[in-house]
């Protein structure tokens, strides 16, 4: 297939399927008239950096992935590089939970705060609201 109906398939653009192939990412095949050319391999690749980008993955951290189907590997994720892969986006996903934990933590402390305040500042509490003006 040549590379708009690959894209179309994809879900990608051709300046996409160009970035890849640039990066080594997607195989540099080329037809006798100079057209790139593409099979149902190439669509697993790109299936596979597609749904890893989807999950956050920067598009290095895909590279294990493709080489282990371009390896002939069923998925992309049965080689030991790409458990790898996967442990450290754990490990960074657990990371940035905790900083949101913590920044919620702030954020809620912060608000209750705020309340307390502002209920203090009205006396016998917050003014009613008009529903019809607000």
């Amino acid at each position: 297939m040549r590379i708009g109906e690959l894209a179309e398939r994809a879900g990608t653009t051709t300046r996409a399927l160009r970035y890849y192939e640039s990066r080594g990412l997607l195989p540099a095949r080329r037809a006798v008239n100079g057209y790139r050319t593409y099979d149902e391999d190439d669509l697993r690749l790109l299936q596979q950096i597609r749904t890893l980008q989807d999950f956050g993955f920067d598009l290095e951290e895909t590279r294990p992935f493709v080489d282990c189907l371009r390896a002939g590997h069923p998925a992309g994720d049965s080689c030991p590089a790409s458990l790898d892969v996967y442990r450290r986006k754990l490990a960074e996903l657990d990371v940035l939970i905790g900083q949101l934990d913590a920044v919620r933590t702030e954020v809620g402390a912060q608000l209750a705060r705020a309340e307390l305040e502002a209920d203090a500042a009205v006396p016998g509490g917050p003014e009613p609201r008009c529903e019809l003006t607000d």
